[in-house]
């Protein structure tokens, strides 16, 4: 998973940054049973709506305390809010009620990781060891969990040596991931070639990992990333419309647009094709809590008041607000 690239970087420099689908919309579920609750939750989690999944895991008996599934997802909506401290407690109650679930390793891997991108040195070189303990705890327990060894193998290639990272180790991930996900397994061996110095070997990587992925969508937001790495604009242009037109084929892989929204974001480049990127997210019904609908629309507001579009940007900011009252980036840009 790529939110584990801005953690481990985090760390190498700390050692040595309109529409959601009504729960009335969402199939029946068992009413207040704890497990229709929990499909529930886990809903309002995927569309973005951050307030209603919480509401719904404090219905549970005792807000849930003692339901692994619901302590792990009330830490991943936590972590969608960037509420670091209190995604680490949900994420260790879950995995002390269920250690043996590959899930709830990762994800308090996940969040200690975080936290540890926005640490101390001494707190960070502690809190990385954890991060690296659940990251392989999480592969070991399920061979077949694609994201724990993606996550490892990014945290391999990326942290320092001190702390366990080390590009051999990466490339045993890489091997792992061959028999489970090749398209994964060569975009880590991208970015193992990129840290060698070898964008050119690194390019065609990511091109095969294009060339042979079942939603190719995702490839191409990671190859215009790499492109607006090196400043390679015309290159990064195509492409994101070879993102665009993987999404029209394959309308699940709709998230993809949410990170190339995020790509143009960060190089301050084309926002009126940002803001239409984030717009055509928000209106697919196949969002997930990796491109969380809350943060699309803070940003979203924050183009729109860049390009003079206030009334607009008010409107997205409300619906920011809508599905996540706690959301602080909102908050700030409306003020």
């Amino acid at each position: 998973m790529k939110k584990v690239l801005a953690i481990v970087l985090g760390l190498a420099s700390g050692l040595l940054a309109g529409a959601f689908t009504p729960l009335s919309a969402l199939p029946p579920g068992s009413g207040n049973a704890p497990t229709g609750t929990l499909a529930y939750a886990n809903a309002a989690l995927q569309s973005g709506q951050a307030d209603k999944a919480l509401s719904l895991l404090q219905q549970l008996p005792q807000g849930g305390a003692q339901n692994s599934q619901a302590r792990n997802l009330a830490c991943r909506v936590e972590y969608t809010l960037s509420e670091w401290d209190a995604a680490i407690r949900d994420c260790q109650q879950a995995t002390r009620l269920d250690p043996q679930n590959s899930d709830n390793h990762l994800w308090l891997g996940r969040a200690l990781g975080e936290k540890a991108s926005r640490s101390s040195f001494l707190s960070a070189y502690s809190l990385a060891k954890k991060v690296l303990i659940e990251f392989q705890q999480a592969a070991q327990l399920d061979p077949n969990n694609v994201e724990a060894y993606s996550d490892l193998g990014e945290f391999y290639k990326e942290a320092p040596g001190v702390v366990g990272g080390g590009l051999d180790k990466a490339e045993n991930v890489a091997d792992h991931l061959d028999t489970v996900d090749p398209a994964r397994a060569d975009e880590l061996r991208a970015g193992i070639a990129a840290q060698q110095g070898d964008n050119g070997q690194a390019e065609a990587l990511l091109k095969k990992a294009v060339g042979i992925s079942p939603h190719p969508a995702d490839q191409w937001a990671t190859l215009a990333r790499f492109y607006a790495t090196h400043q390679r604009w015309a290159e990064m242009d195509n492409a994101i419309r070879n993102c665009e037109a993987a999404v029209a084929h394959d309308p699940r892989s709709a998230a993809a647009l949410y990170d190339v929204a995020g790509v143009l974001i960060k190089v301050k480049r084309e926002p009126e094709l940002a803001a239409k990127l984030l717009q055509n997210y928000l209106a697919s019904p196949y969002k997930t809590e990796q491109a969380p609908a809350f943060i699309a629309y803070a940003r979203l507001a924050g183009l729109q008041q860049k390009l003079g579009e206030q009334a607009n940007a008010q409107i997205a900011l409300a619906a920011a607000s809508e599905l996540a009252s706690k959301y602080r980036p909102a908050q700030d840009l409306r003020r």
